[in-house]
């Protein structure tokens, strides 16, 4: 059955594949072009060449983590549901995304200067909002106060966006457990019954 997809489509699934699986410097123009069935010459007519693939990969990628964490901002919901609900949205895209998010976490060292700096601003971003999930559960006695909100979002950061390294999409786990069950041992130290066990 022929692929009926738009073309730049075609070619943007195809390089998240193929840098995924052999790294963004190992994967030429003519194993994308081999990959699509298309002349090595033929994909110039849809692209600039292999970075201005590499740029929307990381920054499609960056809108659909975005997407599905900001809006939790403006819910009414208490801190620990806030943020178990954070970590299901954020291994969900992952979940979604395996080739996507390998070339998002592993191959945007590769960017040029500009593009580089932008996927740093963005990570600063995550970084801030999950900062604010552990600040706001400090504000409400959810967490204890001891709690260092910075290394704390480092830690659920660590969690959720390595996820990509062993999940496999079909496996007995689905994003939901796997988030439930980081939830579970991170909320376990995170909240105030902890720091009063370990007084």
């Amino acid at each position: 059955m022929s692929d009926t997809r738009p073309r730049r489509e075609q070619i943007l699934d195809s390089a998240s594949r193929l840098f995924s699986e052999r790294g963004y410097h190992a994967t030429s123009m003519r194993d994308l072009a081999g990959e699509l069935g298309m002349q090595g010459g033929s994909l110039y007519a849809h692209i600039t060449g292999k970075e201005e693939l590499l740029v929307e990969i990381v920054s499609h990628a960056s809108r659909q983590f975005d997407e599905a964490l900001f809006p939790l901002r403006a819910l009414d919901m208490g801190a620990e549901e806030k943020l178990r609900e954070a970590m299901h949205r954020h291994i969900r895209v992952v979940a979604d995304n395996m080739d996507s998010a390998t070339v998002f976490f592993h191959e945007w060292k590769h960017l040029s200067p500009q593009a580089y700096a932008h996927v740093v601003t963005w990570r600063d971003t995550i970084d801030r909002f999950y900062r604010d999930l552990v600040q706001e559960g400090i504000e409400e006695g959810a967490f204890r106060a001891t709690l260092d909100p910075r290394m704390t979002a480092h830690l659920i950061l660590s969690a959720v966006n390595w996820a990509y390294t062993w999940y496999r999409p079909g496996g007995p786990m689905t994003p939901r457990d796997v988030a439930d069950q980081y939830a579970d041992m991170l909320l376990s130290g995170l909240g105030v019954r902890a720091g009063q066990e370990g007084a």
